[in-house]
């Protein structure tokens, strides 16, 4: 009998032990804790590459866009030209829509207008959980197809990503969507599933995938989706517009062997610039000349310079 009492105690504290690193860990996920709004406004200003008083001179629409998962999406159209041709922009984990405004800005310069919009649970827009691309690729699609509504269809679309949002953007086009006319991923992950390994093992120092298994199996309890299905990899050959893929070669947060293993999987028009400075999400802060010319040369590949 005291044997039975000393394992069910046992197996009680095991369970509670495991229970509690599983709520921990799906709870980073979830709810991974977000840029003050006003330090990115403030990084992003100082840095000069957000002009306050430039952008609020540029003619825009603030929109609210519906996502088919229940919450509104804030999304700004920035229209200085007289044109059909436009650029969505997806920012990354943790940012907002003022952090896109520099990527708008090279195609604002370039004759395109752009869109910029803040992902669930970011910025203004709705949703209660960050899901690095599994439940934003549907709000992107909202916003693709809210635009196509608006603006008919002669429109001329690309789509820029940063991080979760260059994920967000080819899961989108991997859904046999392939809504764009041409897409430019900065700085994606291939494999969501391998990218936390990698991060586990090097932070954490617990074994990887153990640690995943505990914290996937929490996830899909309390979010309905595995990291797992979060793979841009699996679906990047069902992309067949044409994408640049962009990466700094000193990122150690997202490997850039991640993007190379992306560029030869996808088939067809692509191209490839690894930025030699920067750390993650840093190629274009880093290389501002070098990543504008690599976005030139693409453009001018895919015939959608002036």
């Amino acid at each position: 009998m005291k044997k039975r009492k000393v394992a069910a105690s046992i197996f009680g504290s095991a369970l509670l032990a495991v229970t509690s690193f599983g709520v921990y860990f799906s709870n980073l996920l979830m709810f991974k804790k977000k840029k003050d709004e006003n330090l990115v406004l403030t990084r992003e200003t100082t840095a000069g590459r957000f002009d306050p008083v430039k952008y609020e001179g540029l003619p825009k629409r603030e929109i609210l866009i519906d996502s088919p998962l229940g919450y509104q999406l804030k999304t700004i159209l920035v229209e200085p030209h007289q044109t059909n041709r436009y650029v969505i922009i997806c920012h990354g984990v943790t940012e907002n829509k003022v952090n896109s405004v520099k990527y708008m800005n090279i195609f604002l310069e370039r004759g395109f207008n752009g869109v910029i919009y803040d992902h669930r649970r970011h910025g203004e827009s709705g949703g209660k959980t960050t899901s690095y691309g599994h439940y934003e690729k549907l709000d992107l699609k909202a916003v693709i197809d809210w635009l196509k509504l608006d603006k008919g269809p002669d429109l001329v679309l690309g789509i820029h990503g940063e991080s979760m949002g260059a994920a967000t953007m080819l899961l989108y086009a991997g859904m046999v969507e392939d809504g764009a006319d041409f897409y430019i991923a900065d700085c994606p992950f291939s494999d969501f599933a391998e990218l936390l390994e990698y991060q586990i093992k090097k932070d954490i120092k617990l074994p990887p995938r153990l640690v995943l298994h505990v914290g996937d199996f929490f996830l899909r309890l309390r979010d309905k989706y595995s990291v797992k299905e979060v793979s841009p990899i699996s679906v990047v050959e069902n992309i067949h517009k044409p994408i640049l893929f962009i990466h700094s070669k000193d990122d150690k947060y997202i490997l850039p062997s991640m993007t190379e293993a992306l560029y030869e999987r996808k088939q067809g028009h692509k191209k490839l610039f690894l930025a030699l400075n920067g750390a993650h999400a840093q190629s274009y802060n880093e290389n501002r000349e070098e990543y504008e010319t690599a976005v030139d040369e693409f453009l001018e590949e895919c015939g959608f310079s002036e």
